[in-house]
């Protein structure tokens, strides 16, 4: 009886799960947000026109350029067979052959060196600035001008930031606690990513786990820009995001499936021109209504809480407290005197 019941529960669960995990993709899909955003502030069209042009023309146009062009003319020009008029026996002893090969190699590099790597980190730079300016001009263009606004559906979120509100102090104070959490934040989802660069190298399941911890990563940096503009604290965004996992791996799955199969680079170019379309949808979700809505049709205990940055965090404070502890010469003058 107790398997059967224990078999009964995990299918209903799983049952729960998928339909969040739809719920998080449906969101994702709502692309028509981005068209709404983009008509009523001229500021955001701008900006993800700027995304447009430098991650797609300027970034993904380099590459089609190096690969669909460049190569192949150099191929032409400098063949790997020798030509009629060289000499038989350099060309027996494959010298033109491999000079071809090593000035071929040489040209591309240049090209990586000079165009392609300025073009990769300035997308980097300008990239990181441009997703927070159109998370912002999403919000105000919601007409939510005061960026601090509390949302007027009395949901968990809602009322766990406020119950945080009361906590922080007011001024200085509560700046140095935000960058403090900034940068632990920064900390925090750095280790989550080596985690998963990590898992994609185990065996036979590490490309399906892969798949699912880029889900959560890039769902967690989607809504972020819009947890930033409310001041919702650390605590409280891994306590929603991990009691709602299902749905935010939902949520996620499109923007890595849209750069799972690509090589590198043209995994980064695609993701850097998809990336606003789908920080525009988190911006504009109701996701505690959407949850909400769900969990009201359920009919007995919740999903429950999946600690997704539990090792993560735990690596994150052991760094952090190793930082900050006091060096063996410090702990020894202050055991002497």
């Amino acid at each position: 009886m107790a398997i059967s019941s224990s078999i009964v529960d995990l299918g209903a669960k799983s049952k729960k799960a998928i339909v969040l995990w739809l719920e998080g993709f449906r969101e994702a899909c709502c692309l028509h947000r981005v068209v709404f955003f983009c008509l009523r502030s001229k500021s955001l069209a701008i900006r993800t026109g700027q995304c447009f042009l430098l991650n797609g023309l300027i970034f993904l146009g380099s590459l089609l350029t190096l690969n669909s062009v460049i190569i192949p003319v150099l191929q032409w020009i400098l063949p790997n067979h020798c030509p009629q008029f060289d000499s038989l026996d350099l060309c027996a002893a494959g010298g033109i052959a491999k000079f071809f090969s090593f000035l071929r190699y040489a040209l591309v590099q240049i090209f990586y060196i000079f165009w392609f790597y300025p073009v990769y980190i300035l997308s980097l730079v300008l990239s990181s600035f441009w997703y927070n300016d159109i998370a912002k001009h999403a919000f105000i263009a919601m007409g939510r001008h005061e960026l601090t606004a509390k949302p007027s559906s009395q949901s968990e979120l809602s009322k766990s930031e406020n119950l945080c509100e009361a906590d922080k102090p007011a001024g200085l104070g509560r700046a140095i606690i935000g960058v403090g959490e900034h940068i632990y934040s920064l900390l925090l989802l750095s280790v989550f990513f080596l985690k998963v660069s990590a898992v994609g190298f185990i065996p036979y399941i590490g490309k399906v786990l892969n798949f699912v911890l880029l889900s959560w990563m890039y769902a967690y940096y989607c809504f972020e820009y819009k947890w930033n503009l409310t001041e919702l604290g650390l605590d409280k965004r891994l306590d929603f995001f991990e009691s709602n996992w299902a749905f935010f791996a939902g949520f996620g799955s499109p923007c890595v499936l849209a750069i799972f199969f690509f090589p590198s680079f043209v995994s980064y170019g695609v993701m850097a021109v998809l990336f606003p379309l789908f920080v525009l949808t988190a911006t504009g979700s109701r996701t505690e209504d959407v949850i909400n809505s769900r969990r009201r049709t359920w009919q007995g205990a919740g999903l429950g809480r999946l600690p997704i940055f539990y090792a993560s965090d735990t690596l994150s404070m052991w760094i952090v407290s190793t930082l900050v502890s006091d060096s063996p010469q410090e702990q020894q003058q202050e055991k002497n005197e």
